[in-house]
């Protein structure tokens, strides 16, 4: 089968260099992904089609139209779709001159899920240009050589000719791919890593579970997770959804599971066009797997308003209730998004809960400090237990960046072995050169991919859950710690100077004599001792009959003092410690959470700071993934004389040359 959907993908790839000129190869899907769909619904609806058109005919000005005239046609055609149009391919082909209005008309034909799709694929437009461009004949007539009819081409077959064109035009236009094309070995390895432990729930004859991508693009994701369970679970029915806001990737989802058996209240209306974080499009479900990659450093600045609102409002009663990320990389938004839509676990009421897996760049696993909202969002998932495991994926590996790129896999099902635990699974090395596996050049960024079989075994090894060089296994509290802060005393010198007089005197006039007093009790020379200072002026201001503002003293202190490290400390005025703190030598300590905050301060602190103390009431608990940390492996140096005999080597090769050349 594989040979056969190659050979149909390779004709229809063929039809594509009819486009050259009017058209640049990374804009070829603008043309060949709507004309596939037309060609597939167009053979679809063949034996049905004489049938629809007469029913059309008899029902045209009645009271049946709209949805109900739609849902009567779909019965007569027999699918989830129809056309009521009298034109077909073979008859586009009949009137040259006007085959753009033709196959507009012909388009308007179908019913209406049919058309929502083509007006995201914004054909119209392309079947003017390549009329004006006097391709649009000679593109039709080609495709009415295909015969893509279900005797002939399976849906199963269909759908791998469908991504295959998918991927190919993909990888012309490898700038922008990964905007909404994940290579298929990575979705390979996420859908196993979803499906790990499920072979028997799966297995049970009946079962029906539900799968959400929100970032669905051209709907990889979500075929390779119905092919999976085709393959290895025929008794169960995925349903699949999927919602995206780029028109052509959304476009190109809807037609394919529109064209796709497997199917759930209303077909391609499992894909719905729309911005998640502002247009959910599914806000009342609930789903068992969840697959995703979303974009990497997607900006969320357009939708903060809303976001922060939903934040503030409803807290876990919405969608983002954990956190909210910095507004330059929404990554961990899609994963509440996707968490808050998480089946409980109610054995009672068949409630098996949900896994989810999604790829991520490496700053969620460690961007923003304790009490940021990333990190509250990682405290979120990780005291509660759900996140499983993540695996790093080797560099160069997406089409659109070479930047490492990492799994996270989530549950609220673990196994009893893997409570309160973590596994992380270094996969960064295990790959082979070239973008494919039916190609060996590199396709944009993408310079690497898996083999079936280095997939397999990433995939043994995360069954394991062992300890070994690739896995480690940590319990959940390894990545948290309480940041303390470190407070040390303010020490201020006194000095009167006629600079700060002035200074002084310009905001307070009227504490003139005031200051002519202090200046002659107490002279021009420095002081170390602040406190002591401030009660001989105090005491003269008695004597005085003096009494000046909280605010007058707080200026003439900033006036006439300066930190100075010789200096006595300031005590405090109020209760919690002896000494007021300094601000600019506050510090922060990160101490692992299982460790005791005060035997750590007594132990790595005190002994270099003896005047230090802690400020437990600024306590913040954070957590983070340092994943390199943890895989990192110590190579040593090579000796010196190892390094002089290489330089020795190279300066005699340097001399034999210039020898060579001067002789």
């Amino acid at each position: 089968m594989a040979s056969d959907h190659n050979s149909f993908a390779n004709l229809i790839w063929q039809i594509a260099d009819l486009l050259r000129g009017p058209y640049r190869p990374p804009q070829y899907e603008r043309v060949m992904l709507p004309m596939t769909v037309l060609r597939r619904f167009d053979c679809v609806l063949a034996e049905t089609k004489a049938k629809v058109v007469a029913a059309h005919e008899k029902h045209k000005g009645g009271k049946l139209a709209g949805d109900a005239l739609d849902t009567t046609l779909n019965k007569v055609a027999g699918q989830r779709f129809h056309n009521h149009s009298p034109l077909d391919f073979a008859k586009l082909k009949g009137d040259p001159d006007n085959i753009n209005k033709h196959l507009v008309s012909y388009i308007k034909g179908f019913s209406a899920n049919v058309q929502r799709v083509f007006e995201y694929f914004e054909f119209e437009a392309e079947v003017e240009k390549m009329h004006e461009a006097n391709i649009l004949y000679l593109v039709v007539s080609k495709f009415a050589d295909v015969e893509l009819h279900p005797s002939n081409v399976p849906n199963e077959q269909m759908g791998l000719i469908f991504e295959n064109l998918i991927r190919r035009f993909n990888e012309l236009a490898n700038e922008t791919a990964g905007d909404h094309f994940t290579p298929r070995e990575v979705i390979r390895l996420m859908v196993n890593l979803l499906f790990i432990h499920d072979d028997k729930l799966l297995a049970t004859a009946g079962t029906v579970r539900k799968l959400l991508d929100p970032a669905c693009g051209t709907g990889g994701m979500l075929a390779e997770a119905q092919r999976y369970l085709r393959e290895h679970n025929t008794e169960a029915k995925l349903y699949a959804y999927g919602q995206d806001y780029n028109k052509r990737a959304f476009a190109t989802a809807a037609s394919d599971m529109l064209m796709k058996e497997v199917s759930h209240n209303g077909g391609g209306d499992n894909v719905r066009f729309g911005d998640i974080f502002t247009e959910d499009q599914f806000p009342a479900d609930t789903f068992d797997y969840f697959l995703s990659n979303p974009p990497f450093g997607v900006d969320w600045k357009k939708q903060q308003k809303e976001i922060q609102k939903e934040h503030e409002k409803r807290g876990f009663d919405g969608r983002f209730g954990a956190g909210l990320p910095r507004v330059n990389d929404g990554a961990l938004l899609f994963l509440q998004h996707m968490w808050s839509k998480r089946e409980d676990v109610k054995p009672k009421e068949h409630k098996a809960g949900s896994r989810l897996a999604i790829v991520f760049s490496g700053s969620p696993m460690f961007t923003g400090g304790a009490g940021s909202g990333e990190s509250e969002i990682r405290r979120w998932l990780l005291e509660n237990d759900w996140l499983e495991a993540i695996v790093a994926l080797p560099e160069s590996m997406f089409y659109n960046t070479g930047i490492g790129t990492y799994v996270w896999v989530v549950t609220n099902r673990k196994e009893k072995r893997r409570k309160g635990k973590v596994q992380l699974l270094d996969a960064r090395d295990v790959w082979t050169a070239g973008g494919s596996e039916d190609s060996k050049r590199s396709l944009g960024d993408k310079r690497r991919h898996m083999t079936v079989a280095q997939i397999d075994d990433i995939v043994r090894l995360y069954g394991k859950f062992e300890e070994g060089p690739r896995s480690k296994i940590f319990d959940n509290a390894d990545f948290g710690y309480t940041r303390a802060a470190i407070e040390r005393p303010l020490r201020l010198s006194y000095h009167m100077t006629t600079d700060g007089k002035a200074r002084f005197l310009d905001a307070c006039p009227h504490l003139l004599d005031d200051v002519q007093a202090i200046d002659n009790a107490l002279g021009r020379e420095p002081r170390l001792d602040w406190p002591a200072t401030w009660d001989e002026i105090e005491a003269l201001l008695k004597k005085r009959g003096s009494r000046w503002k909280a605010a007058e003293q707080k200026l003439f202190r900033s006036v006439f003092t300066q930190r100075d490290a010789k200096a006595e400390p300031v005590p405090a005025s109020g209760r919690g410690s002896v000494f007021e703190a300094d601000a600019d030598l506050r510090d922060f300590e990160n101490v692992p959470l299982k460790e005791d905050v005060d035997a750590y301060f007594e132990c790595e602190v005190k002994p270099h700071v003896p005047d230090a103390w802690m400020d437990r009431s600024k306590d913040k608990v954070g957590y983070e993934i340092n994943f390199n940390r943890y895989f990192y492996v110590f190579t040593p140096p090579r000796a010196l004389a190892e390094i002089d005999a290489d330089l020795k080597r190279a300066e005699d090769d340097v001399v034999r040359l210039l020898r060579e050349v001067t002789t």
